[in-house]
Protein backbone atom coordinates (compact mmCIF):
# COMPACT_ATOMS: atom_id res chain seq x y z
CA UNK A 1 0.00 0.00 0.00
CA UNK A 2 2.78 2.55 0.85
CA UNK A 3 4.56 2.14 -2.47
CA UNK A 4 1.41 2.77 -4.03
CA UNK A 5 0.80 5.66 -2.39
CA UNK A 6 3.94 6.75 -2.57
CA UNK A 7 3.65 6.67 -6.50
CA UNK A 8 0.86 8.66 -6.13
CA UNK A 9 2.03 11.52 -4.31
CA UNK A 10 4.61 11.84 -6.78
CA UNK A 11 2.33 11.94 -9.51
CA UNK A 12 0.63 14.47 -7.58
CA UNK A 13 3.74 16.26 -6.87
CA UNK A 14 4.74 16.27 -11.04
CA UNK A 15 0.96 17.14 -11.94
CA UNK A 16 0.48 20.48 -9.37
CA UNK A 17 4.13 21.56 -9.92
CA UNK A 18 2.94 24.68 -12.71
CA UNK A 19 0.14 25.81 -10.14
CA UNK A 20 2.56 25.97 -7.04
CA UNK A 21 5.26 27.69 -9.26
CA UNK A 22 2.72 30.50 -9.87
CA UNK A 23 2.06 30.27 -6.27
CA UNK A 24 5.33 31.08 -5.14
CA UNK A 25 6.00 33.96 -7.83
CA UNK A 26 2.97 35.59 -6.98
CA UNK A 27 3.82 35.76 -3.09
CA UNK A 28 7.41 36.63 -4.27
CA UNK A 29 6.54 39.49 -5.98
CA UNK A 30 4.01 40.88 -3.23
CA UNK A 31 6.55 40.36 0.13
CA UNK A 32 5.19 41.55 3.55
CA UNK A 33 6.89 42.31 7.05
CA UNK A 34 6.53 40.57 10.00
CA UNK A 35 3.05 40.46 11.48
CA UNK A 36 2.06 42.64 8.38
CA UNK A 37 1.48 39.90 6.18
CA UNK A 38 -2.47 40.87 5.36
CA UNK A 39 -2.21 40.65 1.61
CA UNK A 40 0.14 36.97 2.22
CA UNK A 41 -2.96 35.63 4.16
CA UNK A 42 -5.42 36.29 1.98
CA UNK A 43 -3.75 35.11 -0.78
CA UNK A 44 -3.58 31.39 1.06
CA UNK A 45 -7.12 31.56 2.27
CA UNK A 46 -7.93 31.85 -0.86
CA UNK A 47 -5.90 28.92 -1.87
CA UNK A 48 -7.16 26.36 0.47
CA UNK A 49 -10.63 27.78 -0.45
CA UNK A 50 -10.16 26.56 -3.37
CA UNK A 51 -9.24 23.01 -2.19
CA UNK A 52 -12.13 23.17 0.21
CA UNK A 53 -9.52 22.87 3.52
CA UNK A 54 -11.51 24.49 6.71
CA UNK A 55 -9.35 26.72 8.34
CA UNK A 56 -8.97 29.57 10.88
CA UNK A 57 -7.21 32.94 10.43
CA UNK A 58 -6.30 35.74 12.37
CA UNK A 59 -4.19 33.56 15.05
CA UNK A 60 -1.10 35.56 16.40
CA UNK A 61 -2.39 38.65 14.09
CA UNK A 62 -1.72 37.31 10.29
CA UNK A 63 -1.74 33.41 10.58
CA UNK A 64 -4.27 30.84 9.24
CA UNK A 65 -3.79 27.49 10.81
CA UNK A 66 -6.19 24.71 8.70
CA UNK A 67 -6.76 21.08 9.00
CA UNK A 68 -6.81 18.08 6.76
CA UNK A 69 -8.90 15.18 8.44
CA UNK A 70 -8.68 11.77 7.12
CA UNK A 71 -9.59 8.29 8.43
CA UNK A 72 -10.51 8.33 12.19
CA UNK A 73 -9.10 12.25 12.27
CA UNK A 74 -8.89 12.30 16.08
CA UNK A 75 -6.75 9.06 16.32
CA UNK A 76 -3.37 11.48 15.49
CA UNK A 77 -2.14 14.62 14.32
CA UNK A 78 0.63 15.86 12.54
CA UNK A 79 1.94 19.52 12.25
CA UNK A 80 3.28 21.34 9.14
CA UNK A 81 4.66 24.73 9.57
CA UNK A 82 5.77 27.47 6.79
CA UNK A 83 6.50 30.99 7.70
CA UNK A 84 5.42 33.70 5.70
CA UNK A 85 7.19 37.21 6.50
CA UNK A 86 9.73 38.96 4.01
CA UNK A 87 12.81 40.80 5.15
CA UNK A 88 13.40 44.48 4.57
CA UNK A 89 16.13 43.72 1.47
CA UNK A 90 15.91 45.68 -1.99
CA UNK A 91 15.85 42.83 -4.43
CA UNK A 92 18.56 43.36 -7.56
CA UNK A 93 16.94 40.22 -9.49
CA UNK A 94 15.38 41.08 -13.20
CA UNK A 95 13.09 38.38 -12.94
CA UNK A 96 9.54 38.73 -14.36
CA UNK A 97 8.18 38.13 -10.41
CA UNK A 98 10.52 40.32 -8.90
CA UNK A 99 9.53 42.08 -5.62
CA UNK A 100 7.24 44.96 -6.60
CA UNK A 101 7.68 46.80 -3.59
CA UNK A 102 10.91 48.65 -2.64
CA UNK A 103 12.97 47.76 -0.56
CA UNK A 104 11.45 44.68 0.93
CA UNK A 105 11.81 40.87 -0.89
CA UNK A 106 11.23 37.15 -0.20
CA UNK A 107 15.50 36.56 0.29
CA UNK A 108 14.64 34.07 2.58
CA UNK A 109 12.66 31.65 0.93
CA UNK A 110 9.29 32.12 2.83
CA UNK A 111 7.41 32.57 -0.38
CA UNK A 112 8.50 28.77 -1.52
CA UNK A 113 7.78 27.45 1.74
CA UNK A 114 4.28 28.76 1.72
CA UNK A 115 4.12 27.84 -2.10
CA UNK A 116 5.47 24.32 -0.92
CA UNK A 117 2.99 23.69 2.07
CA UNK A 118 0.17 24.71 -0.06
CA UNK A 119 1.25 21.75 -2.64
CA UNK A 120 1.30 19.66 0.25
CA UNK A 121 -1.71 20.12 1.59
CA UNK A 122 -3.58 19.42 -2.32
CA UNK A 123 -1.89 16.63 -2.20
CA UNK A 124 -2.80 15.52 1.52
CA UNK A 125 -6.36 16.35 0.56
CA UNK A 126 -6.65 13.87 -2.54
CA UNK A 127 -5.08 11.61 -0.77
CA UNK A 128 -7.37 11.59 3.05
CA UNK A 129 -8.85 8.70 2.61
CA UNK A 130 -6.02 6.48 2.65
CA UNK A 131 -4.44 7.74 6.09
CA UNK A 132 -6.23 8.43 9.36
CA UNK A 133 -5.72 11.04 11.75
CA UNK A 134 -4.98 14.83 10.76
CA UNK A 135 -3.00 16.91 9.45
CA UNK A 136 -2.20 20.37 10.73
CA UNK A 137 -0.76 23.17 8.62
CA UNK A 138 0.67 26.16 10.44
CA UNK A 139 0.98 29.57 8.21
CA UNK A 140 2.89 31.31 10.66
CA UNK A 141 3.76 34.75 10.51
CA UNK A 142 6.97 36.79 11.88
CA UNK A 143 10.06 34.29 11.86
CA UNK A 144 12.16 36.85 11.30
CA UNK A 145 11.75 39.39 14.17
CA UNK A 146 11.75 38.69 17.48
CA UNK A 147 9.87 37.79 19.49
CA UNK A 148 9.06 35.35 16.37
CA UNK A 149 5.48 34.19 15.24
CA UNK A 150 6.15 30.73 16.64
CA UNK A 151 6.08 31.77 20.36
CA UNK A 152 2.91 33.80 19.87
CA UNK A 153 1.27 31.07 18.14
CA UNK A 154 1.82 28.65 20.44
CA UNK A 155 0.31 30.93 23.29
CA UNK A 156 -2.65 31.03 21.12
CA UNK A 157 -2.74 27.37 21.03
CA UNK A 158 -1.73 26.50 18.34
CA UNK A 159 0.15 23.34 19.17
CA UNK A 160 -3.60 22.08 21.08
CA UNK A 161 -6.71 20.91 20.27
CA UNK A 162 -5.70 18.76 18.78
CA UNK A 163 -2.12 18.79 20.10
CA UNK A 164 0.25 17.13 17.35
CA UNK A 165 2.29 14.53 17.86
CA UNK A 166 5.13 15.79 16.12
CA UNK A 167 5.84 18.76 13.79
CA UNK A 168 7.71 19.50 10.88
CA UNK A 169 9.55 22.31 8.98
CA UNK A 170 11.11 22.91 6.47
CA UNK A 171 13.12 25.31 4.83
CA UNK A 172 15.39 26.26 1.48
CA UNK A 173 18.77 25.80 1.77
CA UNK A 174 20.85 27.42 -1.47
CA UNK A 175 23.82 25.33 -0.55
CA UNK A 176 22.01 22.26 -1.06
CA UNK A 177 21.32 21.27 -4.53
CA UNK A 178 17.68 20.98 -5.91
CA UNK A 179 16.23 17.23 -5.40
CA UNK A 180 18.06 16.72 -2.56
CA UNK A 181 17.59 17.65 1.23
CA UNK A 182 19.83 17.50 3.85
CA UNK A 183 18.39 16.86 8.16
CA UNK A 184 20.48 16.64 11.52
CA UNK A 185 19.31 14.62 14.52
CA UNK A 186 19.71 16.13 17.63
CA UNK A 187 21.14 19.69 18.27
CA UNK A 188 20.97 21.77 15.19
CA UNK A 189 20.76 25.50 15.00
CA UNK A 190 21.95 27.80 17.91
CA UNK A 191 19.99 30.36 20.69
CA UNK A 192 19.86 33.46 19.82
CA UNK A 193 20.43 36.92 22.02
CA UNK A 194 21.09 40.65 20.87
CA UNK A 195 23.75 42.42 22.78
CA UNK A 196 23.11 45.93 23.21
CA UNK A 197 26.17 48.07 24.80
CA UNK A 198 26.67 51.71 25.65
CA UNK A 199 29.96 53.20 26.32
CA UNK A 200 29.65 56.15 28.42
CA UNK A 201 32.46 58.77 28.65
CA UNK A 202 32.60 62.42 28.37
CA UNK A 203 33.24 63.97 25.04
CA UNK A 204 35.62 66.69 24.07
CA UNK A 205 38.67 67.91 21.77
CA UNK A 206 40.55 65.67 20.18
CA UNK A 207 43.72 67.78 20.95
CA UNK A 208 42.47 67.21 24.60
CA UNK A 209 42.23 63.37 25.60
CA UNK A 210 44.00 64.10 29.19
CA UNK A 211 40.49 66.57 30.04
CA UNK A 212 38.31 63.37 28.15
CA UNK A 213 36.94 60.13 28.97
CA UNK A 214 37.19 58.54 26.06
CA UNK A 215 34.37 56.18 25.02
CA UNK A 216 36.11 55.37 21.57
CA UNK A 217 39.04 53.88 23.42
CA UNK A 218 36.82 52.42 25.97
CA UNK A 219 34.59 50.74 23.40
CA UNK A 220 37.51 49.23 21.57
CA UNK A 221 38.73 47.80 24.89
CA UNK A 222 35.02 46.56 25.53
CA UNK A 223 34.84 44.43 22.29
CA UNK A 224 38.50 42.93 22.71
CA UNK A 225 38.05 41.82 26.29
CA UNK A 226 34.69 40.40 25.62
CA UNK A 227 36.04 37.92 22.93
CA UNK A 228 37.10 36.14 26.34
CA UNK A 229 33.91 35.19 26.75
CA UNK A 230 34.17 31.95 24.19
CA UNK A 231 37.38 31.49 23.92
CA UNK A 232 38.31 31.38 27.67
CA UNK A 233 35.03 30.79 29.43
CA UNK A 234 32.92 28.13 27.26
CA UNK A 235 33.68 24.23 26.82
CA UNK A 236 35.22 24.05 23.95
CA UNK A 237 32.19 21.25 23.24
CA UNK A 238 29.62 23.57 23.26
CA UNK A 239 29.67 25.61 20.09
CA UNK A 240 29.33 29.52 21.26
CA UNK A 241 29.66 33.15 18.83
CA UNK A 242 29.82 36.12 20.16
CA UNK A 243 30.13 38.96 17.57
CA UNK A 244 29.67 42.78 17.31
CA UNK A 245 28.33 44.15 13.78
CA UNK A 246 27.75 47.88 14.96
CA UNK A 247 29.61 50.20 16.06
CA UNK A 248 28.51 53.98 16.51
CA UNK A 249 30.73 56.55 17.59
CA UNK A 250 29.60 59.91 15.85
CA UNK A 251 32.35 61.88 16.34
CA UNK A 252 34.34 63.36 14.07
CA UNK A 253 38.25 63.68 13.24
CA UNK A 254 38.97 66.01 16.11
CA UNK A 255 36.01 65.10 18.25
CA UNK A 256 35.73 62.76 21.23
CA UNK A 257 31.93 61.89 21.65
CA UNK A 258 30.50 61.38 24.76
CA UNK A 259 29.24 57.76 24.07
CA UNK A 260 29.69 54.84 21.86
CA UNK A 261 26.75 52.42 20.78
CA UNK A 262 27.84 48.66 19.98
CA UNK A 263 25.38 46.38 18.96
CA UNK A 264 25.87 42.32 18.23
CA UNK A 265 24.93 38.90 18.50
CA UNK A 266 25.56 35.90 21.27
CA UNK A 267 24.69 31.97 19.89
CA UNK A 268 24.81 28.76 21.82
CA UNK A 269 23.73 25.42 22.44
CA UNK A 270 23.47 25.16 26.42
CA UNK A 271 20.67 27.39 28.48
CA UNK A 272 22.87 27.05 31.86
CA UNK A 273 26.17 28.53 29.86
CA UNK A 274 23.75 30.89 28.29
CA UNK A 275 22.95 32.67 31.19
CA UNK A 276 26.61 32.52 32.18
CA UNK A 277 27.50 34.37 29.66
CA UNK A 278 25.03 36.76 29.89
CA UNK A 279 26.11 37.71 33.63
CA UNK A 280 29.82 37.30 32.33
CA UNK A 281 29.56 39.74 29.30
CA UNK A 282 28.10 42.19 31.90
CA UNK A 283 30.08 42.30 34.60
CA UNK A 284 33.12 42.70 32.56
CA UNK A 285 31.58 45.56 30.39
CA UNK A 286 30.18 47.25 32.67
CA UNK A 287 33.81 46.81 35.25
CA UNK A 288 35.87 47.45 32.25
CA UNK A 289 34.58 50.75 31.03
CA UNK A 290 34.61 51.91 34.84
CA UNK A 291 38.03 51.22 35.66
CA UNK A 292 38.92 53.64 32.98
CA UNK A 293 36.84 56.00 33.84
CA UNK A 294 33.71 55.69 32.22
CA UNK A 295 30.43 53.69 32.51
CA UNK A 296 28.55 50.63 29.97
CA UNK A 297 25.07 50.28 30.20
CA UNK A 298 24.18 46.48 29.45
CA UNK A 299 20.88 45.46 27.59
CA UNK A 300 20.79 42.03 26.37
CA UNK A 301 17.35 41.14 24.25
CA UNK A 302 17.50 37.37 25.20
CA UNK A 303 16.05 35.91 21.98
CA UNK A 304 14.95 32.20 20.36
CA UNK A 305 15.95 29.00 22.06
CA UNK A 306 18.43 26.34 20.65
CA UNK A 307 16.44 24.64 18.06
CA UNK A 308 16.82 20.57 18.68
CA UNK A 309 15.40 18.02 16.21
CA UNK A 310 13.89 15.03 18.13
CA UNK A 311 16.15 11.76 17.76
CA UNK A 312 13.81 9.16 16.73
CA UNK A 313 11.18 11.63 14.69
CA UNK A 314 13.92 12.82 12.41
CA UNK A 315 15.28 9.48 12.07
CA UNK A 316 12.54 7.79 10.73
CA UNK A 317 12.10 10.80 8.60
CA UNK A 318 15.31 10.27 7.17
CA UNK A 319 14.96 7.01 5.98
CA UNK A 320 11.42 8.13 4.99
CA UNK A 321 12.90 10.51 2.55
CA UNK A 322 15.59 8.70 1.48
CA UNK A 323 12.99 6.07 0.32
CA UNK A 324 10.75 8.63 -1.92
CA UNK A 325 14.20 10.74 -3.37
CA UNK A 326 16.74 7.54 -3.23
CA UNK A 327 19.41 7.46 -0.59
CA UNK A 328 21.69 9.34 -2.99
CA UNK A 329 19.53 12.54 -2.39
CA UNK A 330 19.48 13.15 1.71
CA UNK A 331 22.60 14.06 3.20
CA UNK A 332 24.03 14.54 6.69
CA UNK A 333 23.73 18.34 7.82
CA UNK A 334 26.39 19.75 9.94
CA UNK A 335 25.52 22.11 12.96
CA UNK A 336 24.42 25.99 12.23
CA UNK A 337 25.09 28.84 14.48
CA UNK A 338 21.85 30.60 12.59
CA UNK A 339 18.57 30.90 14.09
CA UNK A 340 14.89 29.86 13.80
CA UNK A 341 12.11 30.20 16.20
CA UNK A 342 10.65 26.78 15.25
CA UNK A 343 13.18 25.71 18.13
CA UNK A 344 9.90 27.32 20.03
CA UNK A 345 8.00 24.27 18.40
CA UNK A 346 10.73 21.92 19.03
CA UNK A 347 11.26 22.63 23.01
CA UNK A 348 7.80 21.78 23.26
CA UNK A 349 6.65 18.31 21.08
CA UNK A 350 8.74 16.42 18.80
CA UNK A 351 10.09 18.35 15.51
CA UNK A 352 11.97 17.74 12.54
CA UNK A 353 13.28 21.07 10.88
CA UNK A 354 14.98 19.95 7.75
CA UNK A 355 16.58 21.82 4.52
CA UNK A 356 15.29 21.69 0.89
CA UNK A 357 17.56 21.87 -1.66
CA UNK A 358 17.34 25.06 -4.16
CA UNK A 359 20.63 25.83 -5.54
CA UNK A 360 21.53 25.16 -9.38
CA UNK A 361 24.86 25.84 -9.85
CA UNK A 362 24.88 25.36 -13.58
CA UNK A 363 21.93 27.35 -14.09
CA UNK A 364 23.76 30.28 -11.95
CA UNK A 365 21.15 29.75 -8.81
CA UNK A 366 23.97 29.89 -5.90
CA UNK A 367 23.18 33.25 -4.09
CA UNK A 368 23.02 32.92 -0.48
CA UNK A 369 20.08 33.50 2.25
CA UNK A 370 19.41 36.86 3.41
CA UNK A 371 21.24 38.77 -0.40
CA UNK A 372 19.35 40.82 -2.77
CA UNK A 373 19.94 38.33 -5.50
CA UNK A 374 18.85 35.27 -3.45
CA UNK A 375 16.46 32.88 -6.12
CA UNK A 376 15.54 29.41 -6.00
CA UNK A 377 15.78 26.72 -8.73
CA UNK A 378 11.49 26.42 -9.04
CA UNK A 379 11.92 22.38 -9.33
CA UNK A 380 12.93 21.79 -5.56
CA UNK A 381 9.15 22.90 -4.84
CA UNK A 382 8.44 19.47 -6.54
CA UNK A 383 10.76 17.71 -4.21
CA UNK A 384 9.62 20.06 -0.85
CA UNK A 385 5.42 19.56 -1.37
CA UNK A 386 6.01 15.87 -2.43
CA UNK A 387 8.47 14.54 0.38
CA UNK A 388 6.64 16.53 3.21
CA UNK A 389 3.46 15.34 2.62
CA UNK A 390 5.19 11.81 2.31
CA UNK A 391 6.70 12.67 6.06
CA UNK A 392 3.16 13.35 7.00
CA UNK A 393 1.51 10.05 5.35
CA UNK A 394 4.43 7.79 6.61
CA UNK A 395 4.37 9.48 10.64
CA UNK A 396 0.28 9.10 10.63
CA UNK A 397 0.83 5.46 9.70
CA UNK A 398 3.39 4.82 12.86
CA UNK A 399 1.13 4.41 15.98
Amino acid sequence: MSQKIKTRIRELAAQYLQDVIQWRRQLHSKPELAFEEVETAKFICARLDEMNIPYTKGVARTGVVAMIEGLSPQSKTVALRADMDALAINELNHSPYKSAKSGLMHACGHDAHMASLLGTARILREIRTEFSGSVKLIFQPSEEKYPGGASVMISEGVLENPKPAVIFGQHVLPGLEAGKVGMKSGMYMASTDEIYLTVKGVGGHAATPDINVDPVLIAAHIIVALQQIVSRNASPSVPSVLSFGRVVANGRTNIIPDQVIIEGTFRTYDEDWRAEAHRRITHMAEKLAESMGGGCDVFIDRGYPYLVNDDITTRHAFRDAQDYLGTENVEELDLRMTAEDFAYYSQIIPACFYRLGTGNKEAGISSNLHTATFDIDESALGTGMGLMAWLAYKELKRS
